[in-house]
């Protein structure tokens, strides 16, 4: 933003964390310029009247809103938050505030809508433009002080309605609003063009990850090497020199843990041995843990058994089914997770690799209603075709060189989107704070 002028003049806003603004620019709180949460008696119910319904999944993040329901105004009327076009919805219920969930209200069925009354809505004066006012609401400054001020405990902490009516914002004239507007409008579809090309060549990556896998632990590295029946249908052809085997005929010992109870603080300790739980099942190489546990611990708990160096662990269960874990130091493990280990016939990274590619289908098979499941008896099933251990070892390298280098671009392109969507962040709270001057950007375009 270096090539961005600052405004020929500034005045102190008489506010701490705003500083100076422009010095034909006005400090006031919002209540002077915006109406919040209007009342939905100033449209009376009108029998069959259609109207928008949106749920708070239909709020997009920076803007948006998904208009697919409509209802009958008397099946709304009670017990949802009203709003017409024009008006600025936010949520303001954690984490939906933070995440940035909010949207100018346009194209709804007759002009209004109706929805979740975990928003707040905004309707903006006469002489306050909708979208300046959107930009307003997203900018950081706001977004810091909102989460400041929201109250309530852990998951129903909410942004209250006196933060928004006392909110100190800067507002220069509906002129100049506009031109703010045009200059964050053009702006931010650049940005967020760029982003989106970053984040499709990270989903590209990731897919040329998952066939390099693929191909490497099922056909090999020889692409001439003779193929043969795998006699699974959907594995299909192997190398004719490889053999599939039972799980339980590859690894020594297949196991699980458990929880020691958390009230007995002589189970857990700061030191002690690592204790792994399915948060910790990451893809990558676990050193420590957030729990240890003690000697009497593992005394009292015959089923906490501590496995070594170089187990594979998979979780079985909810939002973490199907992670992935390999030790880099001995550790017991909680309930949900399975856990081989001790082999000579199959290299411990060939079969994570392997369970990374088989991943999918594991999932896509587990049992469970609100919550799927994988079970040790569905995981003793399973059916793996290896090569000698000298060509899994080859495979092995061969997998982490590939593996790493396009981590290493998918890393990377993972922080251009990060700068870019800081940069993003600060060009609207330096654009609507009145840090930038844009007004001669619009003189030069005309």
């Amino acid at each position: 933003m270096s090539e961005l002028r600052r405004y020929p003049e500034y005045k102190d806003s008489g506010v701490p964390w705003l500083g100076e603004i422009p010095s034909h620019w006005e400090a006031k709180r919002m209540r002077f310029f915006v109406n919040t949460n209007p009342l939905k008696s100033e449209l009376g119910i009108q029998e069959g009247l259609l109207v928008s319904f949106v749920p708070m999944e239909s709020v997009a993040v920076d803007g948006g809103l998904t208009l697919t329901t409509d209802k009958e105004i008397s099946d709304v009327y009670k017990g949802y938050t009203y709003f017409r076009n024009d008006d600025v919805v936010m949520a303001k219920i954690t984490p939906c505030f933070e995440n940035g969930k909010a949207s100018i209200c346009n194209n709804l069925t007759n002009d209004i809508g109706f929805g979740t009354t975990e928003l707040h809505v905004l309707r903006p004066k006469e002489e306050t433009s909708s979208r300046f006012l959107f930009y307003l609401i997203r900018s950081d400054v706001f977004m810091k002080i909102g989460e400041s001020e929201m109250y309530g405990a852990g998951g129903q902490k909410r942004v209250p309605e006196s933060f928004i009516k006392n909110f100190v914002a800067p507002l220069p004239d509906i002129d100049e609003q506009q031109a703010i507007v045009n200059f964050l409008d053009d702006k931010l579809n650049h940005i967020d063009t760029l982003i989106s090309k970053q984040q499709q060549l990270i989903e590209k990556l990731a897919e040329q990850r998952s066939a390099v896998i693929t191909h490497a632990v099922t056909k090999g590295l020889n692409p001439d090497v003779p193929m043969k029946d795998s006699g699974v249908e959907w594995l299909g052809e192997i190398p004719e020199h490889w053999d599939s085997f039972k799980i339980t005929h590859l690894v020594e010992t297949i196991g699980s843990g458990t929880t020691p109870k958390s009230s007995n603080s002589n189970y857990y300790a700061d030191e002690g041995t690592l204790w792994v739980t399915t948060s910790e099942l990451r893809e990558s190489v676990i050193a420590d843990t957030k729990k240890k546990l003690t000697e009497d611990a593992l005394q009292d708990y015959s089923t906490l058994k501590v496995f070594p160096i170089n187990s594979v662990a998979i979780a079985m269960y909810g939002a973490t089914i199907g992670r992935l874990g390999i030790l880099g130091e001995e550790a017991t493990f909680n309930q949900a997770c399975c856990v081989y280990s001790e082999s000579e016939k199959i290299h411990y990274k060939f079969l994570y690799y392997w369970l990374w590619y088989r991943r999918p289908i594991l999932i896509s098979l587990s049992n469970g209603g609100g919550q799927p499941n994988l079970n040790q008896d569905d995981l003793r099933k399973l059916v793996i075709p290896i090569p000698a251990i000298k060509e899994q070892e080859e495979i092995v390298n061969y997998l982490d060189n590939k593996t790493q280098k396009i981590d290493k671009m998918s890393e990377a392109t993972t922080d251009i989107i990060t700068k870019l969507q800081e940069y993003r962040a600060a060009l609207i709270t330096q654009a609507v704070t009145g840090k930038i001057d844009v007004r001669y950007l619009n003189q030069q375009a005309s």
